[in-house]
């Protein structure tokens, strides 16, 4: 598969029209339309349906559309991890991670390595332990930082014990405020916001015992910002991570910790035995360094 005609299908695919796609590409018109149908003809398949006034895409065009981007990125990715200069290091490197306090602890590693490869982007990916490990798998990622439990099977990594507490938001006149720590018995019949990942929910079913199943559950959540926009409309109490809801304000949502307490731990995770570029091996070694 070429990568030009790649670039070509998703300007195409952008623009939504030949000719304009064209003009982007500095090609002729007939030219990008005669190399894309027989892009259509070699897959077997129809990318495009054509109007009149423009084009969109079949469903195996959204299907290429999404491969074609990672392969893009990836490309781009192989080329500048062989940039390499002699004596300067520079490149890219992209992290993955969910919104929890260990995130501190990367930022300090970030800080120290910036200040050594001033050249280096770092490129911060947030999402879920499930997509930042896919994208891991896919070379899209180099390095995640994963909340616990996580399978570390082919994984080398460090881990930060105890990195964050599990609390419960709300919003700041709410009676459950006034409280020090909440108890499970404050929490039955409430509307809840619990995390979507099963496994984080076993953690949680295992703090509530036999209430598990009396739960109102209201909303899950894959990540705390919105878990968070939906406490403080009043919609439900989300149950996370202390994690980056600490920087809300306090006059829109404070968070109390549980009792008996929960704490997790995380840990910052890279692919065994992978050929990574120069900028990523430094940044593994500053996260060793960090453990020591």
């Amino acid at each position: 598969m070429d990568i030009r005609i790649l670039r070509y299908f998703l300007t195409v695919a952008k623009e939504q029209n030949f000719t304009k796609a064209a003009e982007q590409l500095n090609i002729t018109q007939p030219t990008l339309s005669r190399q894309l149908a027989a892009f259509e003809e070699e897959l077997g398949t129809a990318l495009f349906i054509r109007g009149s006034r423009s084009i969109t895409l079949t469903e195996a065009g959204i299907l290429l559309k999404r491969r074609a981007l990672e392969i893009i990125d990836l490309e781009e990715k192989i080329l500048d991890e062989l940039k390499v200069k002699e004596g300067l290091i520079e490149g890219t490197i992209t992290i993955g991670c969910g919104e929890f306090a260990a995130v501190e602890t990367l930022a300090e590693i970030c800080k120290v390595y910036k200040q050594k490869y001033p050249m280096v982007q770092i490129v911060l990916h947030t999402a879920t332990a499930d997509s930042v490990y896919e994208m891991m798998n896919q070379g899209l990622v180099d390095i995640g930082l994963f909340l616990e439990p996580i399978n570390t099977e082919g994984l080398d990594y460090i881990r930060i014990m105890e990195s964050d507490h599990w609390v419960v938001g709300m919003k700041p006149d709410d009676a459950l405020a006034e409280k020090e720590f909440i108890k499970k018995e404050d929490l039955i019949g409430k509307p809840l916001i619990l995390p979507e990942r099963v496994s984080v929910q076993s953690e949680l079913a295992n703090w509530f015992g036999k209430d598990f199943s009396k739960l109102q559950i209201a909303f899950t959540s894959n990540l705390g910002t919105n878990a968070g926009v939906m406490a403080a409309n009043g919609l439900g109490y989300p149950i996370s991570i202390e994690g980056a809801a600490k920087y809300w304000r306090e006059d829109i949502l404070v968070q109390r910790r549980i009792s008996p307490e929960i704490t997790t731990s995380t840990v910052i995770a890279w692919r065994r035995n992978i050929p990574y570029s120069l900028a990523v091996r430094k940044m593994i070694e500053e996260i060793n360094a960090f453990q020591a």
